[in-house]
């Protein structure tokens, strides 16, 4: 990997773990990570060619766009957690900037090292560095563990989110 490649070395390990943006070659070991739990085993996973189509054309999406990093921490050079980071323009909080975090995932095995809370501090102080006001995520409400996860990072559950589906 070249060092240009790595945004944040994570202390996560060992092995050494490296945050770095993702790549086209990542697609499958994302969606993996996605539906290696209860609720993305029923919605996401790559059963043939035209399901990775999809997220690949996804990925092209938000790769393209400066304003959304979808992030790997990679180690040993396997994929041992993602997630997607966006910057969000609006008129509200005085024209605030906002960092949302989406689809946080650690492999299993990796979970308790540090690496999910490493990627979570690069990604606020990202939003730092970029000029958010506030960085927000959701969680469904069945993920009690990430709920406390992300209050003991900080986190408030502030709102009330809701969802239609389309």
């Amino acid at each position: 990997m070249a060092a240009a490649d790595c945004l944040a070395v994570l202390d996560a390990g060992p092995p050494r773990v490296v945050l770095r943006q993702a790549r086209t070659e990542d697609v499958p070991a994302i969606v993996a990570l996605l539906a290696a739990d209860q609720l993305g085993a029923t919605r996401d996973g790559l059963r043939d060619e035209s399901d990775l189509a999809c997220y690949q054309r996804a990925f092209r999406a938000i790769d393209a766009d400066p304003a959304h990093l979808l992030l790997v921490a990679e180690s040993a050079g396997a994929v041992a957690g993602t997630m997607q980071l966006s910057f969000l323009p609006g008129l509200a909080r005085r024209g605030a900037l906002r960092a949302q975090i989406e689809a946080v995932r650690v492999a299993a095995g990796t979970r308790g090292s540090g690496l999910g809370a490493g990627m979570m501090d690069w990604a606020i102080q990202e939003a730092r560095r970029r000029g958010c006001a506030l960085v927000q995520l959701t969680s469904d409400k069945s993920r009690t563990d990430a709920h406390r996860f992300y209050r003991r990072l900080g986190f408030v559950a502030s709102h009330e989110g809701m969802k239609l589906r389309l």
